[in-house]
């Protein structure tokens, strides 16, 4: 798993590359958990583009990340999720709480 992170403006953007599993978890949440506490930001935008595969393990790290940038009165998205992603998005009702741009 890697893990990008730039900014666009006061936009914060995670590019996740590779797979979100129970593998890769941990170093997720710390990078993010890390970036997030320390970083001036507006909203945030995961870029799933090349994630290739997620877990509920995943699902548990994004959902985590979204309560701590809710919590902050921030706004969250996804962009480009892969088909795979995308589709794990929808049946988990991940996209109920989660905007797609």
């Amino acid at each position: 798993m890697e893990l990008y992170v730039d900014f666009e403006g006061s936009t914060l953007i995670f590019r996740l590359v590779g797979e979100l599993d129970e593998h890769s978890a941990e170093f997720v949440k710390r990078k993010l958990d890390s970036t997030l506490l320390d970083s001036n930001y507006s909203d945030v935008v995961l870029d799933l583009s090349r994630l290739s595969f997620m877990d509920s393990t995943g699902i548990g790290v994004i959902i985590g990340r979204y309560k701590i940038v809710r919590k902050q009165n921030k706004n969250i998205y996804v962009k480009n999720p892969s088909p795979t992603v995308d589709k794990i998005f929808k049946m988990s009702g991940l996209y109920e709480i989660i905007t797609k741009i």
